[in-house]
Order: structure tokens, then sequence, then C-alpha cells
């Protein structure tokens, strides 16, 4: 049998005279085999810089021709697009009143029934200045108080009341 040098490894094999004379013979294994059927390119990831194969189907549908090694890479970048003032979500730099509460140590219970889930309570502006984020002057009310409180003076009255004996 002739040793054969591998067309992609350059390592030496064996190989049959018959595969040689058909045209075959010319790869060491199967991973070799399957790695000469490429055309695609070598790039560099566009975050971390990693080598990475890219078929040219993936080369010719890139709209932002960057090219990522990993699902992570991918998000790192994408997420840095949509962030701060570029996010459909952004309200001109200011927190949530509920994340502003959500970081102090006040009880997570609406002040005028006691109700303690946290997914129905809201953040309440005692002064009703929205612009005053100060922690004194938010507290926690479900949805029903919120309401209550903005439409009925009774209920004002009676959230004042509670928040001057504090």
């Amino acid at each position: 049998m002739p040793i054969v040098k591998c067309a992609i490894c350059a390592k030496n094999f064996y190989t049959k005279p018959s595969w040689i004379k058909s045209g075959g013979g010319k790869y060491c294994s199967i991973k070799c085999s399957a790695w000469s059927k490429r055309r695609g390119l070598v790039v560099g990831c566009f975050i971390c810089n990693k080598e990475v194969y890219k078929s040219l189907e993936d080369l010719k549908n890139s709209k932002s021709k960057n090219y990522f090694c990993s699902k992570k890479c991918s998000l790192r970048w994408n997420t840095s697009l949509h962030m701060g003032a570029d996010s459909p979500n952004w309200r001109g730099g200011k927190s949530s009143y509920k994340n502003i509460l959500s970081r102090d140590k006040i009880e997570k219970v609406c002040i005028l029934c006691g109700k303690d889930n946290y997914k129905i309570l809201s953040a309440h502006h005692i002064d009703q200045n929205r612009n005053n984020n100060d922690i004194t002057n938010l507290t926690w009310l479900c949805q029903n108080c919120h309401f209550l409180v903005h439409h009925y003076d009774l209920e004002k009255k009676k959230l004042s009341k509670l928040h001057a004996n504090q």
C-alpha cells in the first residue's frame, strides 16, 4: 500500500492504490475530508477576537457584518446597542419609583390595607410631585388603594394621617 500525505493536515497515511486511481485517497480521516468541503471563511469574533469558521451562507446573511463565536458574545454586542438612551424603554434616565423603593429597607406591604403581593404593589408619591423621588416621599400602595387615594379625599386624608404618624 502506498504512503500518501493528507491534503489537509499533511499527515502520512496508507491508502489503497484503487482509491488513488479513482481520485480518492487524499485525506487521512473523515474529519480532514469534511474540512476539505468547507467553503466559508475563518473570521475573528467581533467581541473577543476568537477565530471562528463561518459558512458562505452565514457570511452572506449577516446584516451587521459582525461575526461572533458564541451566543454569549452575540448577546453582549446586541445588548450594548439597546442600553441607555437607545433602549425603547428609556425614560430620560430616571429610575422607576418601584425600583427606588425596592432598594430601600421599607417593607413591601400596602400601607393602607396590608396586602403584601409585590405584583400588585405600586409606588405612591405622598406629596403627589413625581419629580420628588426622595425615599421619604415614596410609599407602597396596592393598585386598589392607589386608585382610591388619587380619587377620594377620605382615603387621601387617611394616608396622610398614617404617614404623619411614622
